[in-house]
């Protein structure tokens, strides 16, 4: 069984991801021995392959998550994974599962690999997760505060989906911390417009840059001080992946578009300008190689942190001492 999950809306994808992988594990696996996670920017050929075909250990069923395979330049990997595909190859026991959240590589293995796993002939499904309409997200805003034991205000919803700049991260955070911060009263306007200050948003924004722009010093004294401030290591987490997010968004645009201005770019990417604008002096400064394995570094972190190996606090700090 191939199922296979993308979209602009990362967020909502990757949370589709983990439901689905929490009911595997309830129902077919809940020692955790049958359900495999692989990077597919990472992992070799034979690793990847292999997990593929290899049969359940003392069970019925295996699961097999594989993550951004489609950004891949292994030719040799996705041509393997195409014959697998489209000769029905794949064990009826596992059930392979292809999260793509990165941009598209541009290989014809790629649109071939692409196109196999949207044809109901050879998938079991596909979902695509695309970023909500204003009136959507303000009912989504409103049944996730009410789903995570809070009540919001209408125009308060309203006024944060028209704020975050779809950008799904940073509002899973901040309605956890109205929530906190609201103590089981109801969210009101006022309250959405004291967390999306711009002063405040600009002094994490701050932060994050000094930590893409490898000014170490800097990045620690205002890690510092948000956490002083009360901002949570997820929140700051998110930022930091948020903005390496639109620098790899960026970059790749800027290797395909001639003359491209920040506008345009803003406008392709669904990006407020000033965030463009902002980041854009950033972007010559590292290769794709340099930010994808930072991203993947990142992607590490979260792993890490999810699965209680260490504290968030400490895995941040060491990433952000990596940086050069």
């Amino acid at each position: 069984m191939i199922i296979y999950i993308f979209g602009e809306d990362t967020f909502l994808s990757r949370q589709f991801l983990k439901e689905q992988v929490m009911k595997f594990k309830k129902t077919r696996d809940p020692q955790g021995f049958n359900t495999i996670f692989l990077n597919g920017l990472k992992e070799n050929e034979d690793k990847i392959i292999g997990e593929i075909v290899a049969f359940p250990f003392l069970s019925e069923r295996r699961m097999i998550v594989i993550e951004n395979l489609l950004s891949s330049n292994d030719k040799d990997l996705l041509n393997r994974i195409i014959d697998l595909i489209k000769n029905n190859k794949i064990p009826e026991s596992n059930v392979v599962m292809f999260w793509q959240g990165e941009s598209f590589g541009k290989t014809n293995e790629i649109k071939e690999l692409a196109k196999l796993l949207q044809n109901k002939k050879h998938v079991y499904n596909f979902y695509e997760f695309k970023y909500f309409l204003p009136s959507e997200l303000r009912s989504w805003i409103i049944k996730e505060v009410k789903a995570r034991g809070g009540i919001i205000e209408h125009s308060a919803a309203s006024y944060l989906g028209e704020n975050i700049n779809q950008d799904m991260w940073l509002l899973n955070s901040l309605i956890d911390q109205l929530i906190a911060f609201k103590n089981d009263n109801e969210i009101k306007l006022s309250d959405v417009r004291l967390f999306l200050d711009e002063k405040v948003v600009d002094n994490i924004f701050q932060a994050v840059e000094s930590i893409v722009s490898g000014d170490k010093k800097t990045a620690f004294k205002l890690l510092n001080e948000q956490r002083r401030l009360g901002q949570s290591d997820t929140y700051l987490f998110g930022m930091i992946l948020r903005q390496f997010r639109i620098l790899l968004q960026l970059r790749d645009l800027w290797e395909r578009e001639d003359q491209t201005t920040s506008d345009s770019m803003a406008k392709l990417l669904g990006l407020h300008p000033f965030v463009v604008k902002k980041s854009l002096p950033l972007v010559k400064r590292y290769s794709m190689i340099q930010l994808k394995n930072y991203y993947t570094e990142l992607f590490e972190v979260d792993i890490k942190t999810k699965t209680g190996l260490a504290a968030q606090d400490i895995l941040i700090d060491c990433f952000v001492g990596k940086i050069k």
